[in-house]
């Protein structure tokens, strides 16, 4: 085995990475020595777990009990997989097991897309919120691109379905909320983020209505280091009078790598969710923009925080323990200094 180790830290789900133990991590971090042989490919590795699963997928489907049991099944192999690679991950899946398609695009977060609006020239994001089969509707222009045959309003699809894609635009009053959260978000972007796409989708609901806020923002190509933060944010808005009570889910996927000179290559990539509710007070449909954005902000500002002080820093001790700059006696030589140190000083 080459210098590659696992470590799960339980406490914060921290993981070390090319071998995975047991256990739903909820962040992956995949470390990696140059000029070393990789025990296997992780893409191939995808396939062959996928063959291994087919089976599930061909049970009979004469209960809901089996098709949960496939989708638990199959999105806990994703966990276990390398998170850079979900979507080659997920299409190798899907080959395998065709029926199970939709469940796992819905349930799966996948690294956002960019896509230019041809209507009005900006860009937008793509996810499963917006999507109808192969077309994706644009925030800025309403269209989907590629047009589809039929299309409808209100938040119900040509063919009945409720709710985001399936053909669905939201109603006059939900698109405008829409147009001023893209508008808001938009501002928000160039402020935290200083570049970087983002998009906002609204659908409506029997008792109020839903949305997803997305950010991206990817460091420039070329460099020793890359970087690419993906923030999902999915909620719902239930009103209630005056107020209105909102439920938040959000999901940070966050790819950081670098490689240059004798410090070789360092790879860390995963993902982190985090969910809050809470009750506000709405005056207007223009108070529901404010508390999202007050919603989304808190969130992203802990989620930031949270990556920040505790995962950088367990995955910098996992680093530090698995490779040393510095020669190795002369470590050893310190840390027999600072003994002897410490054992004369309780004499």
């Amino acid at each position: 085995m080459s210098l590659l180790a696992t470590t799960y830290m339980g406490l914060m789900g921290l993981q070390a990475s090319l071998r995975l133990p047991p256990g739903p991590p909820e962040l992956l971090a995949s470390s990696s020595v140059p000029k070393q042989p990789q025990p296997f490919d992780l893409a191939q590795s995808s396939i062959i777990a996928a063959k291994a699963l087919e089976s599930t997928s061909t049970l009979p489907r004469n209960d809901a009990l089996p098709r949960i049991a496939d989708r638990s099944t199959h999105r806990d192999l994703l966990r276990r997989l390398n998170p850079k690679q979900t979507t080659d991950h997920l299409n190798a899946i899907i080959s395998i097991a065709p029926d199970l398609t939709e469940d796992l695009l819905s349930s799966v977060d996948q690294p956002l897309t960019v896509r230019r609006c041809k209507q009005t020239g900006r860009d937008y994001l793509l996810c499963d919120y917006n999507r109808d089969g192969d077309s994706y509707r644009s925030p800025w222009s309403n269209q989907f691109d590629p047009p589809l045959d039929e299309a409808g309003s209100g938040g119900v699809g040509a063919g009945g379905n409720e709710g985001a894609g399936e053909g669905a635009i939201p109603s006059e009053r939900v698109r405008k909320m829409e147009v001023k959260a893209n508008e808001a978000f938009d501002v928000y972007r160039d402020l935290y983020y200083e570049g970087g796409v983002s998009s906002v989708y609204f659908w409506n609901l029997d008792d109020g209505f839903a949305g997803v806020v997305l950010l991206k923002k990817s460091s420039p190509q070329g460099g020793n280091s890359e970087g690419v933060w993906d923030s999902i944010h999915v909620f719902e808005a239930i009103e209630r009078g005056r107020s209105t009570h909102y439920k938040l889910t959000s999901t940070v996927i966050l790819t950081l790598s670098t490689a240059g000179g004798n410090l070789g290559e360092m790879d860390l990539s995963g993902n982190m969710t985090r969910q809050v509710e809470q009750d506000l007070p709405v005056d207007n449909d223009d108070s529901h923009i404010a508390n999202v954005g007050r919603l989304v902000e808190d969130m992203e500002l802990k989620m930031r925080n949270l990556l920040q002080e505790v995962y950088f820093g367990k995955a910098k001790d996992v680093v530090g323990d698995l490779r040393s700059i510095g020669s190795l006696s002369e470590g050893a030589r310190d840390r027999e200094a600072q003994r002897e140190l410490i054992g004369s000083m309780r004499r």
